[in-house]
């Protein structure tokens, strides 16, 4: 079922309220600490489930591009990049323990609200057609990821992976829910 755009809109807002909970109530030691079940520590993790909002941005536009073209070329573009999944995996875990130095327990709560703010932003002014856009995805890339994905999916694609990934951290205090 795919969701609303209010419901999208509120999955964001949500995240950004339990990162900052994760943040306040995290020791820096807590921060250090080893995830469960990631090679990360839970700051590197924080950072990484901050990443998949900014990826979003980049294939906002993407997507846009894509979806004009001829399905072969776009299957032939998602084939592509499964093919690089390895080098994407490194890619993805070195670059995240990168740049949770740079966007770290400071700096990434308001890195979320901006890029949450622009995400909001760029989805309010989509259309139910615009939504329906579609392209095909390098689906080995992403547990999240499908083989056909709209630009709904895409909006809606950051908050699962953040859920996801909110669950391997290894801090005190999680969401009341969990």
């Amino acid at each position: 079922m795919n969701p609303t755009t209010n419901e999208i809109l509120a999955g964001y807002s949500r995240a950004l309220h339990d990162l900052d909970a994760l943040l306040q109530g995290a020791a820096p030691a807590e921060l250090h600490r080893k995830t469960d079940g990631t090679r990360w520590t839970n700051e590197e993790l924080l950072f990484h489930m901050v990443f998949g909002y900014m990826v979003v941005r980049a294939l906002v536009p993407l997507v846009n591009v894509v979806c004009r073209l001829p399905r072969p070329a776009g299957r032939a573009f998602a084939a592509a990049l499964n093919a690089g999944t390895r080098p994407f995996d490194a890619v993805n875990y070195w670059g995240s323990r990168a740049a949770a130095l740079v966007y770290n327990r400071r700096r990434m709560g308001r890195k979320l609200d901006k890029t949450i703010a622009a995400l909001s932003r760029r989805l309010g002014h989509e259309s139910s057609q615009s939504l329906a856009r579609s392209m095909p995805f390098p689906d080995r890339w992403d547990p999240f990821f499908t083989p056909l994905m709209t630009l709904n999916d895409v909006y809606a694609y950051p908050t699962r992976h953040f859920d996801f990934h909110a669950k391997q951290l290894s801090l005190r205090h999680q969401r009341d829910d969990d």
